[in-house]
């Protein structure tokens, strides 16, 4: 089965920025939407974002529009999330997964292609 390896993560003051990067391990991935997750501690784990296969069309949460873009390189096979302006409620260990789109920009996320990676961890503080 595939594989999905998170990374990217690490401790960063509020208003700064990271990328995240999510390897896959085969070349299914460049056919399956992708999304980006994440799990702030204590809580549920709760969508953040989403990206076509081909990557001509994006959605992200209302709680970081404006602030988070996500992209994909199909050749390389590797999803990014672009995250600027961090805060402190950006805190949590962040994860990619395959998406469906359940209706307008709603996505749910399914392991048809991978089961859930590792995770990686990002920190906002000062």
């Amino acid at each position: 089965q595939v594989q999905l390896v998170e990374s990217g993560g690490g401790l960063v003051e509020p208003g700064g920025s990271l990328r995240l990067s999510c390897a896959a391990s085969a070349h299914t991935f460049s056919t399956y939407a992708m999304g980006w997750f994440r799990q702030p501690p204590g809580r549920e784990r709760e969508f953040v974002g989403a990206i076509t296969w081909s990557g001509d069309h994006v959605d992200v949460s209302p709680s970081v529009k404006g602030r988070f873009t996500i992209s994909r390189d199909n050749i390389k096979n590797i999803l990014y999330l672009q995250m600027r302006n961090l805060e402190p409620a950006d805190t949590a260990v962040y994860y990619c997964q395959a998406v469906f789109r359940k209706f307008a920009d709603v996505w749910e996320p399914t392991d048809e292609l991978a089961n859930w990676g590792p995770g990686t961890q990002v920190t906002v503080s000062s």
